[in-house]
């Protein structure tokens, strides 16, 4: 079974998750302090995590750094973030730091493991299988070996953004809701949150556009979604 990193500074709620994790198969680390996991995933069994959950309210090093520092080291690592309040702002900023996805606490067992298995299979290699999409511009989609490259430069991207960026170029031209795209690249069942696509889309941007607020691939169609521009 996959290995999470949980990183919580509240020794009961931590407890309390790891319970259920490990109940329900996961292998388990455990942080209570942002530099505690960021010096876990740098050492010899930080090979193994395969996902973190990672609260925002740290002491020390707040959830938003670690995140950031996560993403720094590595671009396919999952990150599902936990906030203790639903505000628009951390939610927004944890996004905005490269988590693929948040809960908010007090979260039932159910909600966590659907969205760690929901994040999980996005990290799984996607179809459907092709061959590689080039632009004149330099973009180079590799469906069939899931890369992207820009100018001959590799473009590392965490997995829910490479799922979003093939959703969408899968069908040049044609507008995708919100909700149409949180079912289909998150696997929510609720689909009342369009920040989780729009933070997505802003980082998609910014590493394939010149200009990201004038998006040549990325499109926003005002009042609709997002569509990808013909490559």
């Amino acid at each position: 079974m996959p290995h999470v990193l949980l990183i919580e500074d509240d020794a009961s709620v931590r407890d309390g998750m790891e319970l259920v994790l490990r109940r329900h198969g996961y292998g388990v680390d455990t942080a209570a302090t942002g530099e505690q996991a960021l010096a876990l995933l740098d050492g010899p069994d930080g090979a193994r995590v395969e996902l973190a959950v990672l609260d925002l309210m740290l002491p020390g090093i707040d959830g938003f750094e670690v995140c950031r520092r996560i993403r720094a080291r590595t671009a396919t690592l999952p990150v599902i973030m936990l906030t203790a309040r639903g505000d628009d702002r951390d939610i927004v900023t944890g996004l905005e730091a490269g988590a693929d996805d948040y809960v908010v606490k007090p979260v039932t067992a159910p909600v966590l493991e659907a969205r760690i298995r929901a994040a999980l299979r996005r990290a799984e290699p996607s179809g459907p299988v092709r061959g590689a999409e080039t632009d004149p511009a330099g973009l180079v989609i590799d469906r069939a070996g899931l890369t992207v490259t820009k100018r001959g430069v590799l473009i590392a991207l965490p997995p829910t953004e490479l799922r979003l960026l093939l959703e969408l170029s899968a069908s040049p031209g044609r507008v995708f809701s919100r909700e149409q795209l949180l079912a289909s690249v998150w696997d929510h069942t609720f689909l009342g949150d369009s920040r989780i696509v729009d933070a997505a889309v802003g980082r998609l941007r910014a590493k394939l556009e010149d200009v990201p607020a004038k998006p040549r691939y990325v499109q926003t169609v005002r009042g609709f979604g997002y569509r990808f521009g013909p490559l």
